[in-house]
């Protein structure tokens, strides 16, 4: 999985400017995603890239286009030292991992890593160093193995949702 290395505060803008939130066509959000940015970045993406950025990502606006762009691009998961709280509560809902990694600044953009979903290790093969970040708490792992909160619930028989 490569990299794609981000800094801090990147917002909701930045990932899918507002212009674009007329629409909830996955699709479309994915090919915006980052678009004023990192304008290569939904050309390039390849899918299981994986996102890593400093401080507060997902800060601004509490629509979900941004995660939904992000995993529609083909990522597969985001490393953060920090993120915001509706970013996060939002990405999990839609069954887009995200893991809290204090040495996320460690990894560069391009470098080759997999993460371990159950234990939260990040191996940057590129530099051959493992990391560790906060896996996520049990019941979110299984939110995001059934694809989303809608499928989770639907998959425990809720079948109204």
């Amino acid at each position: 999985m490569r990299a794609w290395k981000f800094g801090d505060d990147i917002n909701t803008d930045v990932i899918t400017p507002g212009r674009y939130t007329v629409t909830t066509d996955r699709k479309r959000l994915g090919e915006i995603a980052f678009i004023e940015y990192r304008p290569e970045f939904a050309k390039e993406v390849e899918e299981g890239d994986v996102i890593v950025a400093g401080s507060n990502f997902g800060c601004g606006s509490s629509r979900e286009h941004s995660p939904v762009a992000i995993k529609a691009a083909g990522v597969s998961a985001v490393i953060a030292k920090t993120f915001a709280r509706i970013f996060f509560r939002n990405s999990i809902n839609i069954g887009l991992p995200l893991f809290v990694c204090e040495d996320a600044d460690k990894i560069d953009d391009g470098d080759d890593i997999e993460i371990n979903i159950k234990t939260g290790e990040v191996r940057d093969k590129t530099k051959d160093i493992v990391l560790k970040a906060k896996p996520l708490p049990e019941f979110m792992q299984r939110i995001v193995e059934k694809g989303g909160l809608v499928n989770f619930l639907r998959s425990d028989g809720y079948d109204n949702v």
